[in-house]
């Protein structure tokens, strides 16, 4: 079970998996505003595997560039974001990895949305990046392999 939380300590979630999900990081300008730095790090998690086991959590929603809503939850105290879904994306939540308990094990596995990082910003040359969205095939391959084996 991995387990993970926001700033104040108010809200607690569950993954129900073994191990730690993969991260990437999103760049664009959105996630930059959004996370109020220079990208999101960001989890994908089947939505079934989370579960908030305590506190309260708010949330609001917000349209994409694609027509699709994305609905994010946050703690209702300290407002730390702690994961959204999108309806273009039934079943799948995206868990911010900074909420993570043990947020300084992952690295990420690829990189979007490049043409819009910092300058500062280096990337190993060995992660795979994407000036803008990833092709859903690879994307979903390098953060859910053993699916991709399947």
């Amino acid at each position: 079970m991995i387990a993970g939380g926001c700033r104040c300590g108010a809200v607690r979630y569950t993954l129900a998996m073994d191990d730690l999900p993969a991260v990437y990081c999103c760049h664009c300008r959105d996630c930059q505003t959004g996370s109020g730095s220079a990208f999101a790090e960001q989890a994908p998690v089947r939505e079934a595997a989370l579960a908030i086991v305590e506190g309260e959590v708010v949330d609001f929603t917000l349209p994409t560039s694609n027509g699709a809503i994305s609905r994010h939850f946050a703690c209702g105290i300290c407002h730390t974001r702690l994961y959204n879904v999108n309806s273009g994306r039934p079943g799948l939540a995206i868990v911010r990895a900074g909420t993570l308990d043990r947020s300084d094990e992952p690295s990420p596995r690829l990189h979007i949305w490049t043409s819009r990082k910092q300058p500062w910003i280096v990337i190993a040359d060995d992660v795979p990046q994407w000036p803008e969205s990833a092709p859903m095939a690879e994307f979903a391959a390098l953060l859910f392999p053993r699916e991709a084996a399947e």
